[in-house]
């Protein structure tokens, strides 16, 4: 065998192939006549003919095309501008295109030409390349292209950019066409792009190694990021946030289908993290605190342009900080606001006479603050509400975020606690009337949600149960049973010892009404039938139970304090009746009667008046107890006698404040005037006189006469100041609770434990303040709960038994 001689067969026959002529050929015996070159181990000299071969015919042939398309008007275009600029010039993107066509032409020619040498050359491939370990000539061939086509210099000049480079320009340029919303030829871009992902760097053919990854997508990702930095600081110059924030999302889109239609989808995550951190996590906080930001899309309520926000940072950073903070520092100034407005009501005089208004409906306009400030703070947590569920799609992070905020303005009202207890007693009152069960549902979850928030839930205690007591008492609720539900979902959100006393409220209610017709059986049995004995409803209440503000009237000093009501001989056969009853029930028990707190339902008989024309007039009258004294003082006094303030004190002994209310409710309140006063002024002064007016006229025959005052209102200085004391007073004894569960629990203790301890146990009632405890911890040990620990290194306690 001739080798020169079969390897010129091969050669000719291998230029066919290229010249795309192979249709004559035998490739069978081509085949056999590269089979006996490797037979007669001519293996290797056949392995470098070959490669010289395509050396040869893609430096000749098939760079001179290439180069052919690549004109020095593109050449110009490229080389004088960076790859994210701009072409302006429709021929040079048509010569741009000319150029990756004819390279994409060569590249596939190329493969396929291989292929069929490949062919012929399976038994070179099969022994010599395997038993030399050479690449197979197919792999070599394309390395060839990589080195003799991309890696070749226009015009074999150095300073221009080889064919490589050259490519990676003309894609970024039709990709910036693209962005910039001209049509490109997409599947021309993705044929070269397979071409650079086919080829490698090295012969090693590793994965990281690939063209694409080391040429092109660099240079990509780098040309990309600088795009979308110039895009982001012309967006939020001309852009309102909303725009800004659909044309990220926008952009965001259409590089992924860039990814999966022109380039590769590995490029997918990397080419995300570019336009993210560009256009989203370097601009985020300038994008929400810009004009057009968070803070106007929340007065604006645009929802949807939220939710992109919400998106596009959650990309970035599933904490969302910027988000969070921006929605903490508004809905703290919103809610400061709400503040502001409720302590400027609060601060203001009620324009009104209170004397004007039937008590039972009369509230003052600190009090009409009050309630608007819950309302308010309501409204603001239902719009967040909305707006976590439809914009932050009920996300964790930002419910967190909402509640401390919410929680932190609602606790920096120093009456928040007050004002929530009064909101819910307005809606125990009038409130809820009308309401379906599913409204007073909603109704009670609100107002536990506004408890949740209370730090404070000792002072909360303390107003729910006083306002509690006169709802019970005055029978001014409009539905026991919803009352109830409440105190059970106290109970399930603080525990049985926050409501223990509130039930112990319902449990005396329910008592009382036993011991009422057990004290009518029990007259009966006595045989007294007399038809003018007054029927008696009896309310007995435990001591420690109910509030004390709920059921003693605050006298003026000590000395009214020690002085007994004088009650009518009638109303007193019937209390010391009902005493011995009970004592009989209830052995060793006191009864402590609270005239303030009681109504009495009183016949009046009005005499004629001639001189007006009116005829003889029956009402029946609802009275407090302390009014019912007064009128009945008015029985024994000729027609137009009188009685001043200090006569009718002297004959009751009733406390003067509670008397003033009473007498300004019988004798200054137009529509319920039975008293007429002299001289007539809204003030009640103790030279006062005041007669039986016999020319009362009502409308109908039950008359109800409120007490003034009498509805729950907030508390003025001296009865804050008065709460206060009786607060931090309950406060010590459930600090000194919690030190002795602690130290009889451990024994031995440092101080600083002891005190973080104590806090933590305390922390769903009250924030304890640590001058307190201190004070309570020296409390215990001058009582010899606990002792010093003197050789301790640290200030420690010990536990005496």
């Amino acid at each position: 065998m001739d080798f020169e001689q079969t390897w010129a067969i091969l050669a000719s026959a291998f230029t066919q192939i290229h010249e795309k002529q192979a249709s004559k050929l035998s490739f069978e015996e081509l085949y056999r006549n590269a089979y006996k070159i490797v037979l007669k181990k001519k293996g290797d000299e056949l392995y470098l003919r070959v490669a010289e071969f395509e050396r040869d015919w893609l430096s000749s042939e098939i760079e001179r095309r290439i180069h052919k398309e690549l004109p020095p008007q593109l050449m110009n275009a490229l080389q004088g501008r960076s790859s994210a600029g701009s072409v302006g010039d429709d021929q040079v993107r048509t010569q741009g295109e000319r150029f990756l066509r004819q390279l994409k032409l060569a590249w596939e020619d190329h493969q396929t030409c291989m292929s069929m040498l490949t062919d012929v050359l399976m038994y070179m491939d099969r022994v010599y390349c395997a038993d030399t370990r050479r690449p197979s000539i197919f792999t070599t061939a394309m390395s060839l292209f990589r080195d003799c086509i991309l890696r070749s210099h226009v015009r074999g000049d150095d300073s221009w950019p080889d064919i490589c480079g050259t490519l990676n320009h003309v894609i970024l340029d039709q990709i910036r066409m693209e962005r910039d919303g001209d049509f490109i030829d997409k599947h021309l871009i993705k044929a070269n792009v397979y071409m650079l992902e086919g080829l490698y760097d090295s012969h090693h053919e590793v994965e990281e190694e690939k063209l694409y990854l080391t040429s092109f997508e660099y240079e990509f990702l780098a040309s990309s990021a600088e795009f979308y930095r110039a895009l982001g600081d012309r967006l939020l110059k001309e852009s309102d946030a909303g725009q800004y924030c659909r044309e990220t999302r926008k952009r965001i889109d259409e590089e992924n289908d860039r990814c999966r239609s022109t380039l590769l989808e590995s490029t997918t995550p990397k080419i995300q993290k570019v336009v993210e951190d560009e256009l989203i996590r370097y601009r985020m906080k300038d994008l929400i605190e810009s004009e057009s930001g968070v803070r106007f899309m929340i007065t604006n309520e645009r929802h949807d342009d939220l939710a992109l926000v919400f998106d596009l940072e959650a990309r970035v950073d599933p904490r969302k900080p910027e988000l969070t903070k921006a929605l903490q520092k508004i809905i703290l100034e919103m809610g400061t606001n709400l503040n502001d407005a409720a302590q400027l009501g609060a601060a203001a005089e009620a324009p009104e006479d209170r004397a004007k208004a039937p008590a039972d409906k009369l509230v003052n306009q600190q009090t009409v603050a009050a309630l608007k400030w819950v309302e308010d703070v309501l409204e603001l947590k239902d719009k967040f509400d909305a707006m976590w569920k439809q914009s932050f799609q009920s996300d964790q992070t930002i419910h967190t975020a909402i509640m401390r905020s919410s929680a932190e303005f609602i606790n920096s009202h120093p009456r928040c606690a007050e004002y929530m207890s009064l909101f819910i007693d307005d809606n125990m009152k009038k409130g809820i009337k009308g309401k379906t069960e599913l409204e007073i549902e909603a109704l009670l979850n609100k107002a536990i949600v506004l408890l949740r928030y209370v730090q404070e839930k000792d002072v909360f205690e303390l107003y729910y149960k006083k306002h509690l007591g006169k709802r019970l008492l005055m029978g001014r609720s409009l539905s026991i049973d919803v009352e109830k539900q409440m105190i059970f979902r106290m109970k399930m959100e603080l525990g049985n010892n926050f409501t223990a006393k509130l039930e112990g409220m319902f449990k005396d209610m329910t008592l009382s009404e036993e011991l009422t017709a057990g004290y009518k059986g029990y007259v009966a049995r006595l045989g007294d039938a007399d038809p003018r004995r007054i029927d008696l409803a009896i309310n007995v209440l435990t001591s420690m139970t109910w509030p004390v503000e709920t059921t003693n009237s605050a006298p003026d000093d000590a000395r009214e304090s020690r002085l007994k009501t004088i009650y009518p001989p009638a109303m007193e056969r019937i209390r010391q009746g009902f005493e011995n009853y009970y004592k009989e029930k209830y052995s060793g028990r006191m009864l402590d009667w609270k005239g303030n707190m009681g109504t009495v339902d009183v016949k009046v008989t009005f005499p004629k008046v001639p001189s007006k024309g009116f005829k003889e007039r029956r009402h029946e009258l609802n009275v407090s107890t302390y009014a019912m004294l007064i009128l009945l003082l008015f029985n024994d006094l000729p027609s137009g006698a009188s009685l001043s303030l200090e006569e009718i004190q002297a004959r009751t002994n009733i406390p003067t404040n509670e008397l003033v209310r009473n007498l300004q409710s019988l004798a200054v309140a137009p529509k319920t005037r039975i008293l007429l006063k002299e001289p007539m002024s809204k003030d009640v002064k103790d030279t006062d006189k005041f007669f039986f007016n016999e020319g009362f006229m009502g409308k109908f025959h039950k008359v109800k006469i409120g007490i003034v005052s009498a509805g729950n209102r907030i508390e003025n200085d001296r009865e804050r100041v008065e709460t206060e004391k009786k607060n931090n007073d309950s406060r010590g004894y459930a600090i000194e609770a919690a030190v002795v569960r602690i130290m009889k629990q451990r024994k031995e203790l440092s101080h600083q434990q002891l005190v973080t301890e104590t806090i933590t146990q305390l922390n769903s009632q009250f924030k304890p303040d640590v001058n307190m405890i201190k004070k309570r911890i020296e409390s215990l040990i001058e009582r010899e709960y606990l002792e010093r620990i003197e050789d301790s290194p640290s200030s420690s306690y010990r536990y005496l038994a």
